[in-house]
């Protein structure tokens, strides 16, 4: 079967992916990737079998999405400065 974290982290995970802006040069990749992810959740929630490794790579990679997004917002603290 599955554990119960690992899905919610996803369903948390699937939310933050869908906040990026549409300008974010990563939001089509993160747009893919909450495709595969709803795909395992929906699996999940019929009662299938779901690859804990599978479960894995998806966490990871919405991660590092979050994380390169988060690299494109602009410093607001420096942009106040070179007023």
């Amino acid at each position: 079967m599955f554990e119960k974290q690992p899905i919610d982290l996803l369903r948390l995970l699937v939310t933050r992916l869908e906040r990026l802006s549409a300008d974010s040069r990563w939001a089509r990749r993160a747009s893919g990737l909450r495709g595969n992810i709803i795909k395992v959740l929906e699996q999940a929630e019929n009662g299938d079998l779901v690859d804990n490794l599978l479960l894995e790579k998806l966490t990871n990679s919405a991660f590092e999405i979050l994380r390169l997004a988060a690299h494109d917002i602009p410093d607001v603290e420096d942009q106040f400065l070179k007023k």
